[in-house]
């Protein structure tokens, strides 16, 4: 008896299963080792594993007994979950429950930036349309520069399921590297009297519950107005934001912001996986998306950086933008906040840019809902 009989796995693997199992395996590192979004990278790198094996039982197999096709764990979930967007979507109510949108209430101008640092999207998917992908193609690797994996998700599965591996990764890489890409790109557009610019606001003004409870409705009524596509998307976040504002489902609320969010998270990173199949992401198309989507990231947050300097144009000193608070637009929450605060802490050890940064980063978390519900819209009717 052969290998082939007595270990069929060991006969079909080629280099190419080789290499993503390493993939696998350095995203689990990175999860582990380096605490890069562990919650998600982790998952995926083991169902990178997973479904690298040949003729792995988690993905659909055609029983050579019967003839007929064995459904696969990971493709049910895949079908169930990501082909009709349930898990990004039941992730937005968990996003929407931990946010805290006072923050906003006390800088309603910050949200600018939430519309500022999506230029990056837009201008990847011009790039990336040149290069020769068609418009669906490039509209789902352009939202890749939003830093908001969900988004991502729910374009990509609808635009190019066949790219939705590689979007996914480079995704939620680049949410986890927000701390290494975020401060070169920062430093090289501003200068140290910039960075050392301190910004007093309103952080202690009260803000009423009425407004908070009542600000969740007005963006799901505005949004579905101006983007009836984006519903689906900005309806889940804000869904999860009424819960914690309204006063009466505080148990609902920590639900979605723990158990829900964790279980919803795990089943959504394994589930990506099954399109991490070794035909799939062993192309050049792969490299191309990932350097296209490290382009969208960097220039977002040029966007944003540019937009703050240039309102500062017009603004009196005394009441001058931090431009590195500009650079939270991205949806990257809290993460780039954070960054930009510790940024802010190593010019000026009494430089609190918190709140203004968390203030810039909620609104960066609605701008890159607002731009996949517009992309969405927009798309087919280009296509």
């Amino acid at each position: 008896m052969g290998i082939e009989q007595l270990l069929p796995a060991i006969a079909g693997m080629t280099w190419q299963h080789l290499v993503m199992i390493a993939v696998g395996l350095i995203l689990i590192y990175l999860a582990i080792a380096k605490n890069y979004e562990p919650t998600l990278l982790l998952p995926m790198g083991f169902g990178a594993i997973l479904v690298n094996i040949p003729l792995s039982s988690a993905l659909t197999q055609i029983d050579p007994a019967t003839g007929k096709a064995v459904e696969g764990v990971l493709n049910v979930f895949f079908e169930a979950g990501i082909a009709t967007e349930i898990f990004p979507l039941l992730i937005f109510i968990a996003i929407g429950a931990m946010i805290d949108f006072t923050p906003l209430f006390r800088n309603p101008s910050l949200l600018l930036f939430g519309a500022a640092a999506q230029f990056g999207i837009f201008l990847t998917m011009l790039l990336a349309a040149l290069i020769g992908y068609d418009i669906r193609e490039a509209a789902s690797i352009g939202i890749i520069g939003a830093a908001d994996g969900p988004t991502s998700i729910v374009v990509a599965s609808r635009f190019a399921p066949n790219l939705l591996g590689p979007i996914s990764v480079a995704a939620y890489s680049y949410m986890a590297l927000v701390p290494i890409i975020q401060p070169p790109v920062i430093k090289l557009l501003t200068s140290r009297k910039e960075r050392l610019i301190r910004m007093t606001g309103n952080n202690n003004r009260k803000i009423s519950k009425k407004a908070l409870i009542a600000f969740p409705i007005v963006i799901t009524v505005a949004a579905g107005i101006i983007a009836p596509s984006s519903l689906a998307l900005i309806g889940f976040l804000m869904f999860g934001n009424l819960i914690r504002e309204c006063g009466v489902l505080n148990k609902l609320s920590l639900s979605a912001q723990n158990e829900l969010s964790s279980l919803v998270t795990i089943l959504l990173g394994i589930t990506i996986a099954s399109t991490m199949t070794a035909e799939r992401f062993i192309r050049l198309d792969t490299l191309f998306i990932i350097a296209l989507g490290l382009f969208a990231f960097v220039f977002d947050t040029f966007g944003g950086v540019i937009f703050a300097k240039f309102l500062n144009l017009f603004r009196k000193e005394g009441n001058k933008i931090n431009p590195m608070v500009g650079a939270c637009g991205i949806s990257a929450f809290p993460m780039s906040a954070r960054v930009i605060h510790q940024m802010g802490q190593k010019e000026d050890p009494y430089n609190y840019l918190l709140m203004p940064a968390i203030s810039a980063n909620v609104g960066g978390q609605i701008g890159s809902v607002v731009a996949g519900g517009i992309i969405l819209t927009l798309v087919p009717l280009l296509a």
